[in-house]
């Protein structure tokens, strides 16, 4: 009966508010609510909630690993994010403090602890908006992460503090563990593309981060975190993060599940959800000028503090460890700004494209290293995506043009193909800065090799809208995107399966001597 009840809950609800324009996950939210209210009703066990309680425990932990596997070390220390977050913390958790204090009457104690919770933002929801809209690897996504994990220390740092849980003296073992890359290294080139390839990222993260930091008194989740940054730089990181995908996925439905599932909420409840969700637009708003302060341009300093702009888990976590009795208001704040947020961040890049002119007044006239303008050159093509659709491309047609230059939004691909030999440069092509001067008057050919539709259909409308009237070549990954990247102005149009297929099939002929219908070299 649980397992009908949890799936069949969670299923309608996320279809449900996907229909309105909202994320599953807050459907998600909201089947927790429900299954709380008439659970008892249906026959739930009692049990229902440790259950759920477990299971979400490994799913944050597939997801932080996952997280760590797309991060780089250095990316945490930069100023935007190490200065960045301890300031936005400080500020936050002072202001939140006084206001508790004050309008709630709570004593000093319960008032910071409860600010300092509400002082994060949510890791779970951050990643897995960037996730989708495959901005894990942009300088916005990787700065509003490293972000998310400065705090996420700041949080096992005031649970230790207030719990009285101290780690245990072998945990200064970890400062050896960079020691262990090489071997963990040794150890994904020697597992198969199968399910032990699966195994092997749970081990990591579930076994070997998750209950070996325990076990020294320390975090599961930055344990997790930190196995898969010592496989970041591993060829086969991002194939192992895809093969932990749908895990994760599952996982992490019982983690929304179960804060829905932490209680039925009164009246004052709803009051304290209500008031920190209308004030939650001015976390993000802290978090812009703090990035333009660090010299990042407004687009990107947007796109970041939108992706920072919710109420985190991890509250939650503090709360459940040393504030019980506002675990249930904590939850529904939490909820509520997942609402907010949610539709904030799908239409990030339309509002921001509305209000430009008005955000970009604040740009400092110097701009950060990550954000200077690229120049195109003499270049004939223009790979948009470095990927391995968009790399391929390249490699294959740079004997018979050295005038190629490629985009990508992922500065740490960028210094990797450049290091190859490739004439690659950093941009994220869906800010309307970056095409805006640009001379494309030598471009003859425009290849969109990104993965997210619509980071394509954004860039062939700038073409276009630049005066851009030669080809504009494009893969698809589903057929409904086809007619979207036509009327954007691409001019060819490919499914990559059926291309893929194709390739194989002509293969094939050419072994045994057939002759292809339409191909002159068989």
């Amino acid at each position: 009966m649980f397992e009908v009840i949890c799936i069949s809950f969670a299923f309608f609800f996320g279809l449900a508010v996907r229909q309105v324009g909202l994320p599953p996950l807050v459907g998600f939210l909201a089947a927790g609510f429900a299954i709380n209210a008439v659970g008892p009703s249906l026959g739930v066990p009692e049990e229902t909630g440790e259950i759920l309680k477990y299971v979400a425990h490994l799913g944050v932990l597939l997801l932080l690993f996952a997280v760590g596997l797309k991060l780089r070390v250095e990316q945490v220390f930069q100023p935007q994010v190490l200065a960045g977050s301890l300031v936005h913390f400080a500020v936050t958790a002072s202001v939140f403090t006084l206001g508790l204090a004050v309008f709630l009457q709570l004593d000093w104690n319960t008032a910071l602890l409860l600010a300092i919770a509400l002082s994060f933002s949510s890791t779970v929801f951050s990643a897995k908006i960037l996730d989708a809209k495959r901005d894990l690897g942009s300088f916005y996504g990787r700065t509003a992460i490293g972000i998310l994990i400065v705090q996420d220390v700041i949080a096992l740092v005031v649970l230790g503090i207030w719990s009285g849980q101290t780690p245990t003296v072998w945990a200064l073992g970890v400062f050896a563990i960079p020691l262990l890359r090489p071997a963990l290294h040794r150890l994904l080139d020697f597992t198969g593309h199968d399910e032990l390839l699966v195994l092997m990222g749970m081990l990591l993260a579930l076994v070997v981060g998750g209950m070996g930091f325990e076990s020294l008194g320390l975090s599961a989740e930055i344990g997790a975190l930190v196995m898969g940054l010592l496989l970041s730089t591993h060829r086969r990181a991002k194939e192992l993060s895809d093969a932990l995908w749908a895990l994760k996925e599952v996982f992490l439905v019982g983690f929304f599940l179960q804060i829905g599932m932490s209680g039925l909420p009164d009246l004052d409840d709803l009051v304290f959800a209500g008031v920190f969700a209308l004030v939650l637009p001015l976390k993000g708003v802290l978090f812009f000028f703090l990035f333009i302060l660090f010299r990042m341009r407004a687009r990107t300093s947007f796109m970041a503090a939108a992706s920072l702009t919710a109420y985190s888990e991890f509250g939650l976590i503090v709360a459940a460890g040393v504030l019980t009795e506002w675990l249930v208001p904590l939850a529904v704040a939490v909820s509520l700004s997942f609402v907010v947020s949610a539709p904030l961040n799908r239409l990030s890049q339309r509002f921001f494209d509305r209000y430009e002119d008005r955000l970009q007044r604040f740009e400092l006239s110097r701009v950060h290293v990550d954000e200077l303008p690229t120049d195109l050159g003499n270049a004939r093509i223009l790979i948009l995506g470095m990927g391995r659709i968009g790399t391929a491309a390249y490699d294959h047609l740079s004997p018979v043009c050295d005038r190629i230059v490629a985009i990508d939004a992922d500065t740490y691909k960028t210094t990797a193909h450049r290091a190859a030999g490739r004439n690659v440069w950093f941009a994220d092509v869906e800010d309307a800065g970056f095409w805006r001067g640009l001379d494309i008057s030598l471009l003859k050919v425009v290849i969109l090799a990104m993965d997210n539709v619509e980071a394509k259909e954004c860039s062939a409308r700038a073409l276009r809208r630049n005066g851009f009237e030669g080809a504009i070549v494009s893969h698809a990954l589903f057929e409904d995107h086809i007619d979207r990247l036509t009327s954007a102005g691409a001019t060819h149009t490919y499914l990559t399966m059926n291309q893929a297929g194709m390739g194989l099939a002509d293969h094939a002929a050419r072994a045994i001597a057939l002759a292809v219908p339409g191909d002159d070299g068989a």
